[in-house]
């Protein structure tokens, strides 16, 4: 029997040497992220602040949030500054998946990953920027607008970062239609005419999911459908420039993949 053959050589070692590797670089990710929370969290109190201002512009004057939690407020800001750290890393995350993988990649697809990567980092910080900038002044200001007579705005701030890091995760989510449109037209799993043909569910689909998202409003409701459909015509558009995988799992002119 040939040493390849063999249960303990040539088959398990490679398991085990993909096992070091993925351990190897989620290492690297953890590092790269608590590298970026210490650097960060000196200045978590005023990222709070930058977080907060949004609902701070809309409140009544001699108002303010509160906390119902004892170490809430020391928590809320740490929580914040992970949340930086996270984004900040984002880079060197994406790099070590990207590195993990790249041996089983052909070489027309190494081509891909790092349009895909920048392209993931930017539509990601595009949704929240957007979601930050524009459906945050609006939305808070509809609420403000809706408290009864005689009630006082005061909002737990430990909530309040629950419902921000839920709408920044939906709309970065949101935001990376386009790649994973053009992701799985290239990988060959859906065609363009199907892609063209799912148009009308897409829609309802939007606003379903906009609907269990978001708070129970139209306003932020339309906010996150609209973008959801308009991103996906820009992978439609995108997936008329970029051509599918061939069938053999690489194109004509690409290299055998690593081994």
């Amino acid at each position: 029997m040939s040493e390849e053959l063999q249960p303990a050589g040539g088959q398990a070692q490679p398991l085990i040497e993909h096992l070091l590797e993925l351990r190897r670089r989620l290492v690297w990710a953890v590092l790269g992220i608590a590298v970026c929370f210490f650097a960060i969290v000196p200045f978590a109190q005023t990222l709070y602040s930058f977080v907060a201002q949004p609902l701070m512009s809309v409140l009544p004057n001699n108002t303010s949030m509160i906390a119902t939690d004892v170490i809430a407020p020391f928590f809320v800001p740490i929580k914040v500054a992970l949340m930086a750290a996270f984004l900040a890393a984002l880079p060197n995350t994406l790099y070590q998946i990207w590195a993990f993988v790249a041996p089983a990649l052909y070489q027309n697809e190494k081509r891909l990953i790092v349009p895909l990567i920048l392209s993931s980092i930017i539509l990601f910080a595009a949704g929240m920027a957007f979601c930050y900038f524009l459906v945050f002044p609006m939305v808070f200001k509809f609420f403000a607008g809706m408290t009864p007579l005689g009630v006082s705005m005061a909002t737990d701030i430990d909530k309040y970062l629950s419902f921000v890091l839920g709408m920044f995760v939906a709309f970065g989510l949101t935001f990376e239609i386009p790649v994973a449109v053009v992701l799985l037209y290239r990988m060959g799993v859906i065609t363009y005419h199907q892609l063209t043909a799912a148009r009308p569910y897409l829609i309802v689909a939007s606003f379903i999911i906009a609907a269990v998202v978001t708070p129970p409003d139209v306003l932020s409701q339309i906010m996150l459908a609209v973008p959801m459909i308009l991103l996906y015509e820009m992978g439609i558009l995108v997936c008329r420039i970029v051509k599918p995988r061939a069938v053999g799992g690489a194109d004509d002119d690409s290299e055998e993949p690593q081994s």
